[in-house]
């Protein structure tokens, strides 16, 4: 029975043999990963992987997609968790040999953002992500101070990654094509990122955006004074976008404890 996408759960279904080989090339998986797949689907990526793969972890919302993988895949080789990859612990997913956990899908656009805050959580357990994604939402996460598409993402990933846009997949390669380009980014993460609180650095940068026209010292304002902010390294008037990450960081290192 063909399967109908559903859009609640943000279903487009890669179907373009080219990109498939390409997606699978830059993952380059061997025999003994440690691999888990988000969002299945109808299983192009996960047949591909397989051939390599000796094992292979998804997790898949869509109980009736859930019934078909565990119907046509061997279940000693094809691991399927039936979750929200929103609420998933993938630090659940025993690992075998030495290997940290690799992390590959074609992730809804509805729940992208909030899924990668929710994996940055296992950064330390983890070698390597690769995921297709809105072309925009990966612009925003690889962008650099300075441009437009810096911001929140960008600092709260790029504090926890190193990030690249592999390439760009049009619409036309998915069943129902998206109205929007897609890419694949390729997250690596930092083996020892600058040390600094969570909550902290999610408080200023979040507080730093949500007026993001406005110059940082009255973005800020309540948080830090002008001369904090100079202490910091931060130019009281440059906007938002223009902080590094490594200047949030360092403003999220003077906050005391219990103002995040």
């Amino acid at each position: 029975m063909k399967h109908i996408p559903r859009k609640r759960f943000g279903q487009n279904f890669l179907t373009d043999d080219t990109v498939l080989y390409n997606i699978i090339g830059a993952i380059d998986p061997q025999a003994d990963d440690n691999m888990v797949e988000i969002g299945p689907g109808l299983a192009a990526m996960t047949r591909l992987l397989l051939e390599s793969l000796k094992n292979l972890h998804v997790v898949e919302l869509d109980r009736d997609l859930v019934a078909r993988l565990e119907k046509n895949f061997d279940p000693a080789r094809l691991h399927v968790h039936s979750a929200d990859a929103l609420k998933f612990d993938f630090a659940s997913i025993p690992l075998i040999g030495d290997k940290k956990l690799r992390v590959v899908g074609n992730l809804p656009y509805n729940i992208s953002s909030p899924l990668l805050f929710h994996l940055a959580e296992i950064a330390p357990l983890v070698e390597d992500q690769h995921f297709m994604l809105q072309k925009e939402v990966v612009e925003r996460m690889v962008a650099e101070p300075g441009s437009k598409a810096f911001g929140r993402l960008s600092v709260m990933l790029q504090w926890r990654y190193q990030m690249s846009l592999l390439f760009i997949v049009p619409p036309t390669a998915f069943d129902p094509p998206p109205r929007v380009e897609s890419a694949i980014v390729r997250m690596v993460p930092i083996a020892q990122p600058l040390a600094c609180d969570q909550k902290k650095l999610e408080a200023v940068v979040l507080k730093a955006f949500t007026q993001r026209r406005k110059v940082i010292r009255n973005c800020l304002a309540g948080m830090f004074s002008e001369n904090q902010l100079i202490d910091a390294g931060v130019d009281p008037q440059a906007r938002p976008e223009a902080i590094s990450m490594e200047l949030f960081v360092a403003l999220a290192n003077r906050l005391p404890d219990g103002a995040a």
